[in-house]
């Protein structure tokens, strides 16, 4: 990307925050504030075979490189194109006799870049890698300990004939990845396959309500002529009308939880106290903790007991999900269930987090009716909760949509799927693989609610019919993360 692609934006120094974006023109929501390519990037090590190692698209059918054996890619295209950053990576690889981990690899990815280009400003970055924010000082003892271990493994890899750097750098490259690995998704962005480094994306600050979201865009190689190509990269996009001079903030972390908690989150992974005003105020707190009202408004004793029993339940339910015993997580929500229907108000966090899992799971047993119940639940609460501009309430309201239009339920799915649609035209942008996936779904369920209102009795028939001839469409197993996070910390 060139200098003129950061024209909009500009670093300045944020009272309390250190550095920080500000918009040097308006911008308006869904507007694309700025692209950038990752400095370096690699894949997960429990997903290198399955993930392409330069787009990080899921491919059924991947090349694997002859020399080192351990980098896939989708075709020659993307092969051709990782070519500079994987060069000294296949040689260090076959040297060494095996790939090392994600951290490692991405460390020496970032340090084979500085040997090529040093370590100065890059073309179109604000900021040099020297000059990212790397913690390391506030590291507890743990974080210690693994960066030792980090730079052990890192110096048995790295090849004596590059260039030798210093523990104190080496140490710095690794902090800069703890603090700013950004989480980089396949191309239905449902699961995280792979951690980067965008130098640019790192000056914008944290808000728990912010004015901006981040998408990860896995580029397009399947253009013939590679003019028409474009990069893989992420897009700040904005979400709500900017003003110049307004700075530039983005969510760190997932807005469904208490202040407190996203405050101890935020400190524990990015080591500092958020000051926002939704923190500052608790906004929203008192409806993610709400509780039933009217005539027998549950004792504090029981709404405490009701919590606890859910936070059992949750972990209960994660080591069932963990061995794909899903018949038992529907048993443990439903138990759940009908615990917290009588003392918990509609946008308590701890229900709306069981109708969830539970929406999720009966989809994939396709008990398609009472997970459609359960997901407009959900959705009505998140409406409630969430920025209109969520990306995260637009895929939980796409994954609502589709649950109903499965439960041949088509005016509701179909009135969902379009309030998605809305959602992430913003978000994620028209030319998106899960907008586009969006808009075919949204033309067909309008055009099958057509025929509904036109015949209903017609519509069944055919709808029955087509269902036999078609195997039904099986929904993703349910996954044990919830959507990928902004930034990737090692646990």
């Amino acid at each position: 990307m060139t200098k003129g692609g950061m024209e909009s934006v500009e670093v300045f120094t944020s009272e309390g925050k250190g550095r920080g974006l500000k918009a040097q023109k308006e911008f308006l929501p869904g507007d694309v504030i700025f692209a950038e390519p990752a400095y370096a990037a690699v894949v997960f090590d429990s997903l290198t075979h399955v993930i392409c190692h330069t787009c990080f698209k899921r491919q059924e059918r991947l090349h694997r490189c002859g020399q080192c054996k351990f980098a896939y890619y989708c075709d020659r295209t993307c092969q051709r194109a990782a070519w500079l950053n994987h060069k000294n990576e296949c040689s260090a690889i076959k040297k060494h006799g095996k790939a090392p981990t994600e951290n490692i690899r991405l460390a020496a990815r970032i340090m084979w870049k500085i040997e090529r280009e040093g370590s100065g400003l890059a073309e179109g970055c604000l900021v040099s890698i020297d000059d990212l924010q790397n913690h390391v000082d506030s590291f507890g003892e743990e974080e210690k300990k693994e960066l030792r271990a980090d730079v052990e493994s890192f110096l048995e890899f790295w090849p004596p004939q590059s260039q030798q750097f210093g523990m104190q750098y080496i140490s710095h490259i690794f902090g800069v990845i703890s603090c700013n690995g950004f989480t980089l998704s396949d191309q239905r962005g449902l699961q995280a396959v792979g951690v980067g480094i965008f130098p640019n994306l790192c000056q914008a600050n944290h808000d728990c309500w912010p004015n901006c979201t981040v998408i990860f865009n896995n580029g397009n190689h399947e253009a013939v002529r590679s003019m028409f190509h474009t990069q893989m990269r992420i897009e700040l996009r904005a979400l709500s009308k900017i003003s110049p001079g307004d700075e530039l903030t983005v969510s760190y972390v997932d807005f469904l939880n208490v202040s407190e908690e996203r405050r101890k989150q935020l400190k524990k992974q990015y080591y500092f106290d958020c000051a926002c005003e939704h923190c500052k105020k608790q906004i929203k707190d008192d409806l993610m903790l709400a509780v039933k009202e009217g005539e027998s408004k549950p004792s504090a004793e029981t709404v405490k007991e009701v919590i606890q029993f859910s936070k059992d339940t949750l972990e209960k339910i994660n080591k069932a999900r963990m061995e794909g015993l899903y018949h038992e997580v529907v048993k443990l929500c439903r138990e759940c269930l009908k615990k917290q229907e009588p003392v918990l108000g509609d946008t308590n966090i701890y229900l709306l987090r069981i109708l969830s899992i539970a929406s999720e799971v009966l989809s994939y047993l396709q008990m398609f009716e009472e997970a459609a119940d359960y997901a407009k639940r959900m959705v009505d609460g998140y409406m409630k909760l969430y920025h209109p501009n969520n990306a995260q309430l637009g895929m939980a309201v796409m994954r609502a949509g589709v649950t109903h239009w499965h439960a041949g339920l088509i005016e509701a799915g179909h009135g969902l799927i379009c309030k998605a649609y809305a959602i992430l035209l913003i978000t994620h942008g028209p030319s998106h693989p899960i907008t586009k996936d969006l808009e075919v779904m949204r033309v067909q369920t309008e055009m099958e609610l057509r025929m509904f209102q036109q015949n209903e009795f017609m519509y069944y028939k055919m709808r029955e019919a087509a269902l036999k001839n078609q195997k039904i469409q099986v929904m993703p197993e349910p996954s044990n993360e919830t959507s990928p996070g902004l930034f990737h910390k090692k646990e």
